[in-house]
């Protein structure tokens, strides 16, 4: 199985279209658009997807996290962060437009976000990154982009994959984790694509 976009190059930088901030004195909000992905030379065995977006590249440890005078580690150990999971995608989904499954910032968090008929989103890692935020503090679900600390030193990569699954269903509801989901998936997966970009907030930084 292929993963195609006219949205990201494989290795490119993500244009800010997609991103949830851009660089700027200071960064600004960016267009938060869901990008384009298509899957081709899918399996005969699959009989539906699931998509889940994820950074590799969050630090470790915040305490340098857009601090003005500071900076972030390029030798800091680097976790995940979660921007995107839907699951129970139908078989005859082959494709997503750009903007298809949401565009623009919602405070808070998308509630509904629009999907494929029948498919279902988790939460994103912003649900935590905003926690104890009085304006932004909600549940994230769907698709939020890229924003990585203004002030790391290293180009953060994104992960787009997309599974393809030998059962119709997962026993999956709005709002799952991606615990939930590799958990469900597991022994399911017959074929994967990855797409992968790359952004940057920081002007010093050739994402």
């Amino acid at each position: 199985m292929r993963l195609k976009s006219d949205s990201i190059e494989q290795g490119k930088p993500i244009p800010a279209k997609f991103a949830f901030m851009e660089q700027g004195e200071p960064v600004k909000p960016a267009g938060n658009v869901t990008p384009h992905l298509a899957w081709i030379e899918v399996p005969e065995t699959a009989k539906s997807f699931a998509i889940a977006v994820i950074d590799t590249d969050v630090p470790s440890k915040p305490d340098d996290v857009n601090v003005e005078g500071r900076e972030v580690r390029r030798d800091l150990p680097r976790v995940e962060f979660v921007h995107w999971l839907m699951a129970n995608i139908p078989l005859e989904c082959r494709e997503l437009g750009e903007g298809a499954c949401g565009e623009g910032i919602v405070p808070r968090g998308k509630r509904e976000p629009v999907g494929p008929p029948g498919s279902v989103q988790g939460l994103n890692d912003y649900t935590g990154w905003f926690k104890g935020d009085r304006e932004m503090e909600g549940h994230y679900h769907g698709y939020d982009g890229p924003c990585p600390p203004w002030n790391d030193t290293i180009p953060h990569h994104y992960h787009f994959h997309v599974y393809a699954l030998d059962v119709e269903r997962v026993p999956l509801e709005n709002g799952f984790s991606l615990a939930e989901l590799r958990d469900v998936i597991e022994g399911h997966v017959v074929d994967e694509a990855v797409l992968t970009g790359t952004y940057s907030l920081n002007p010093k930084v050739k994402a």
